[in-house]
């Protein structure tokens, strides 16, 4: 992965991460207010040797002492030192207990032994490191006492500060404990995100698709959360941007297979409800309204949606005039102002595949392309059925419709599969139900286009610049005019 796909990553998950940050950040607050308060108190204690001497002895007592510091503050934490503070504080605990809030250490190269304990009773914490320091004391002194009678010890402690009691407790450091759970949620935010995105098996945008196939982009259509409400969207309102990217399709399709002398192509997808036929419409229109002499057939024998669409007659249709039940003339329709005819697709055979895979529908394919300059097929989804597959073949160019967020990467794998098993060329893929904000969005920002371009919904561009809103006559669902 690049440094942009994480950065695409965090702004897709950002939701993600903060929460998970900010419940780190309250999991340590919690922490935190369910510790006890803990005080420490530090006594010190100097260690230093008596007697007078020369300047060699006195060096030699110095190191003497340093070496020494060591042993007594192991002392510290010992029966013998701890026991005489607890029955004079009775403390109730037992010496390994209060050794475990003990802590000697000394600075090197130093004579100081710093006594610190902790205990949740500040003024305890003070009197019971006072109280270990003159135990030391009094216990180095036995320890190190001369045999010889009216001998006097080469070792001598001082306490040289006594513990105060403390007004600011050290446990817990809630400032401390905030910053780690906060970056401890953050950590496992980001790990969190990026782990999603890794398992990720939906084809979210352009670069998913790029990553599995080498089959070209057409084109990317926005998510409309209108379009079972207007399907037409070219029709019914031509200057919105989803019907612009419609009309960018149609460009883009006219670079393609340039040696090919038929332009026809299959609109297929991988499963079910992806838009392949609201697609192939909206292309057939924009192709319509370019000049093209185009038909829109409608090769879908299972479950066919043009003339419910194109709002035409569907009672008759492909599956007639291969049964040989009707003639070419009787069954096509001409749709709108332009040079658009619809074929719907009749009466649902039983086997769809047969129809679609016959020769007569080979000499059909000749004649469409004979008769028009391009010719569009809705049919069924690649996975389920065979019949785009078969029909591609004989058709020579397929579009493959992709459902962002909704087709998973193995499905589309497997239409890809599906039409190179049996030879029928791939023109292009189209992404449908792209969002139109986020990381993954398809905009047209990054073309040129969006409202401030013109294109706009009703007449809301219009009443922007204080024009007077045009009024435009609505097309019936034959395609002809009406007020």
């Amino acid at each position: 992965m690049e440094l942009r796909d994480y950065i695409r990553i965090l702004r897709k998950s950002w939701v993600l991460i903060v929460l998970i940050t900010l419940v780190g950040t309250g999991l340590a607050a919690a922490y935190s207010l369910t510790l006890t308060p803990k005080y420490s108190a530090t006594a010190k204690v100097f260690v230093s040797t008596q007697g007078t001497g020369s300047t060699s002895e006195l060096q030699q007592g110095s190191t003497f002492t340093i070496q020494r510091v060591k042993t007594y503050s192991s002392l510290v934490t010992t029966p013998i030192v701890l026991l005489p503070v607890i029955g004079k504080l009775e403390l109730g605990i037992a010496s390994d207990q209060l050794a475990s809030r003990v802590t000697a250490s000394a600075v090197m190269d130093t004579s100081i032994i710093d006594i610190t304990v902790m205990d949740t009773d500040p003024v305890r914490a003070a009197e019971t490191a006072n109280a270990i320091s003159q135990s030391l004391t009094a216990v180095v002194g036995e320890i190190e006492a001369p045999a010889a009678v009216d001998a006097v010890s080469p070792v001598k402690l001082t306490r040289a500060q006594e513990a105060t009691v403390p007004s600011v407790p050290v446990s817990p450091n809630v400032p401390l404990n905030l910053v780690l759970g906060t970056l401890i949620g953050l950590a496992l935010g980001v790990g969190l995100a990026v782990l999603r995105e890794t398992l990720e098996t939906r084809v979210r945008n352009e670069r998913d698709v790029e990553g599995l196939t080498q089959v070209p982009i057409l084109g990317g259509i926005v998510f409309d959360p209108r379009a079972r409400d207007r399907p037409l969207i070219v029709h019914v309102d031509p200057r919105s941007p989803r019907a612009e990217s419609f009309r960018t399709l149609r460009t883009n399709l006219q670079f393609l297979d340039v040696g090919r002398t038929d332009r026809s192509f299959v609109v297929t997808s991988s499963i079910e409800s992806e838009g392949k036929s609201t697609t192939g419409a909206n292309l057939a229109i924009a192709l319509a309204d370019a000049g093209s002499r185009v038909l829109l057939i409608d090769a879908d024998l299972r479950r066919p949606k043009v003339a419910e669409y194109m709002g035409v007659e569907g009672a008759v249709g492909l599956t007639d005039l291969l049964i040989g039940r009707a003639e070419l003339d009787d069954l096509i329709q001409p749709w709108g102002k332009a040079q658009l005819f619809v074929l719907p697709a009749g009466q649902i055979p039983p086997n769809p595949s047969e129809l679609l895979g016959s020769a007569r529908m080979s000499h059909f394919i000749g004649e469409f392309n004979r008769m028009f300059d391009v010719v569009i097929y809705d049919t069924p989804p690649l996975l389920p059925v065979t019949d785009a597959a078969i029909l591609a073949k004989n058709v020579g160019g397929a579009i493959i419709v992709v459902a962002a967020g909704r087709t998973h990467k193995n499905q589309l794998k497997g239409a890809i599969s599906a039409l190179d098993n049996v030879g029928a060329p791939i023109s292009g893929l189209v992404l449908t139900m792209l969002p139109t904000k986020g990381p993954d969005a398809y905009g047209y920002g990054r073309y040129g286009y969006g409202y401030g371009y013109g294109y706009g919904y009703g007449d809301e561009v219009a009443n922007a610049s204080g024009a007077k809103p045009v009024r435009r006559g609505r097309r019936g669902k034959n395609g002809k005019d009406r007020i």
